[in-house]
């Protein structure tokens, strides 16, 4: 922070709030909840009075500051925001109301998102391992650089200037890839097919089998070198590589493995994440929420994933509508296939092979960016409380 500046103690700022409300069994309340590392002051929930411990809380103000006794350590600092005006919060999130004649609310709002200004927060908190708290008094004695009050609102409107632009990048990159991705799912549903190609059922040109889960009590069933898919396994990729479980020998020797050959496309067929598919290129297993289907000669391996990732919706459609959505074989065999010659299969898979290569493309980028504009606005914070923004 800069030492140009005159200081003040956040007692000389900052007054306890104890504003307070008698709860009332039937009557509803917002609670106030305070995020980590400057996330933001948020609505933790909408409770009844029957549902709160204790007869009074706290009641919050638009503009005040606050902080968790817990967490101000981790930075779960901020100030309340509008639409927060009249909730309640515990006496684990102490209220102070600022003396806006000497402070902007703004400028401690952005103050306290610095990694110097949690460090304040750690040098108040002390206790045992499990029951470290903030210090009020502490706290309070602490001290904060305070330009003149000019000054903090051209530092704030220049902050909030950069933040925007910030914003308006990521919301950039952010669409960038959605349009991609809406491109590639507008090039699944609309492949171009010759005269030549025949529409057949996927039972009447493929064999399929479900995935099985060995029992877990049989540690020897598992740690083997046999892959075990489950759906977390399965991304946008197509090629499946690696799982996060692996089977033994002894799994498959007592036939409590489903092995699948390569080139089978693999299914989720039960879950909040059926329609995901992927393709084996080596012998594998996979739990029971997966179904393997293996197509015959007529259809390559890749055509057949790309055309169950294209009716994937139309797969969720069909599940039942039950807490956990389920399609069976016969559902999924009832679904048709558009077969083109191989030569023509051939060329749909490169074409889009080539637009998924160029969608993950942007994804990493917009990853990338996304790693670079995070560690701008600290950087930016950094600069403004050192005077040198």
């Amino acid at each position: 922070m800069s030492t140009a500046w005159p200081k003040a103690r956040l007692s000389e700022v900052l007054a306890r709030s104890t504003t307070s409300v008698a709860i009332v069994p039937d009557q509803g309340y917002h609670e106030i909840t305070v995020k980590l590392w400057g996330k933001g002051v948020v609505l933790r929930g909408n409770v009844s009075g029957a549902d709160i411990g204790g007869t009074r809380r706290f009641v919050a103000k638009a503009g005040q500051f606050i902080l968790s006794r817990i967490d101000a350590r981790n930075g779960a600092i901020g100030i309340v925001p509008p639409n927060l005006d009249g909730a309640v919060v515990s006496n684990d999130f102490p209220l102070f109301d600022i003396a806006s004649t000497e402070l902007e609310p703004a400028f401690l709002g952005w103050l306290t998102k610095t990694h110097d200004f949690v460090e304040l927060c750690q040098r108040a908190s002390e206790g045992t391992t499990n029951r470290v708290r903030l210090q009020e008094e502490r706290f309070l004695a602490l001290e904060i650089p305070l330009p003149p009050l000019a000054e903090q609102r051209r530092i704030v409107a220049r902050i909030e200037e950069l933040a925007a632009q910030i914003a308006e990048a990521r919301s950039i990159r952010h669409h960038a890839a959605e349009e991609a991705e809406a491109l590639a799912k507008a090039a699944l549903k609309h492949l171009r097919l010759s005269d030549e190609a025949t529409t057949v059922s996927i039972a009447g040109c493929s064999t399929m089998s479900t995935g099985t889960t060995p029992p877990s009590e049989r540690s020897d069933y598992y740690g083997g070198a046999l892959q075990w898919f489950t759906p977390g396994d399965l991304g946008s990729q197509m090629e499946l590589e690696r799982s996060t479980r692996t089977l033994s020998d002894a799994a498959v020797a007592d036939r409590r493995a489903r092995i699948f050959e390569p080139g089978t496309v693999l299914l989720v067929a039960i879950g909040a994440s059926l329609g995901k598919v992927g393709l084996t290129r080596k012998k594998c297993s996979a739990n029971q929420q997966i179904t393997g289907i293996r197509f015959d000669d007529t259809v390559l391996p890749e055509y057949g994933y790309w055309w169950l990732k294209r009716i994937s919706s139309d797969l969720m459609a069909a599940a039942p509508q039950a807490t956990l959505p389920i399609i069976n074989q016969e559902r999924i065999g009832v679904f048709e296939i558009v077969v083109p010659p191989l030569p023509e299969q051939r060329r749909i898979v490169a074409e889009l092979d080539a637009l998924q290569a160029e969608v993950d493309a942007l994804k990493r980028l917009q990853a990338e960016t996304a790693v670079e504009l995070n560690a701008m606005l600290p950087a930016i914070l950094d600069r403004a409380f050192k005077g040198e923004l």
